[in-house]
């Protein structure tokens, strides 16, 4: 789930930067240090959205830069376990499918998409399921749990999130239509 946060550190203007507009710099600074990093508490920290107030400046002994108490908002991506998401395929492989989660990709490995065989097309770089013939491709957007999650703080690029799919309500938003679709026709019969 997306959170917005109201946050409070010290930051280091450096004196290199010091005639520029105070404000200014420090977003700069703290989006830099922030945006794209991992807390575990907090998420993923995907925008340093604005500054709400910069304290008095204090200077360090032998540093040439000045630090500021600053009160911030930033945009952060704090996922659970069970969680349900959406996301978008931006790759299929021969053992599954990487899901963007906005700032992170999350893993959908074939054994968690369906009780169906799957192959996998590599001319078409899709995998489609034996028995009914459904597909996932780069593109689609998928509804999944988060089954899996190991965040990195130190290496963002290192954290790994499985999702699955083999669930009800869960898989493609067009194989959750084709369902809905598929239900409404039976009750229309009855």
């Amino acid at each position: 789930m997306y959170y917005k946060l109201k946050l409070n550190d010290k930051v280091r203007v450096p004196p290199e930067r010091m005639g520029e507009d105070l404000n200014t710099v420090i977003l700069d600074v703290l989006q830099e240090q922030f945006e794209g990093s991992v807390d575990k508490e907090m998420g993923i920290f995907i925008a340093v959205t604005g500054v709400d107030r910069v304290g008095d400046g204090e200077i360090i002994y032998s540093d040439g830069g000045v630090y500021y108490d600053v009160d911030f908002e930033a945009v952060t991506l704090r996922l659970s376990l069970q969680e349900i998401i959406e996301g978008i395929v931006v790759e299929t492989t021969s053992f599954g499918a990487f899901i963007s989660l906005g700032p992170i990709d999350a893993m959908l490995h074939m054994s968690q998409i369906t009780d169906e065989y799957i192959d996998y097309d590599e001319k078409n770089s899709r995998l489609v399921c034996k028995d009914t013939g459904r597909t996932i491709a780069v593109g689609d957007t998928v509804r999944a749990r988060v089954v899996a999650l190991s965040l990195n703080e130190r290496e963002p690029r290192e954290s790994k999130i499985g999702l699955t799919m083999r669930q009800p309500g869960l898989g493609t938003l067009a194989w959750l239509e084709d369902e809905c679709n598929r239900e409404k026709a039976e009750k229309e019969r009855k």
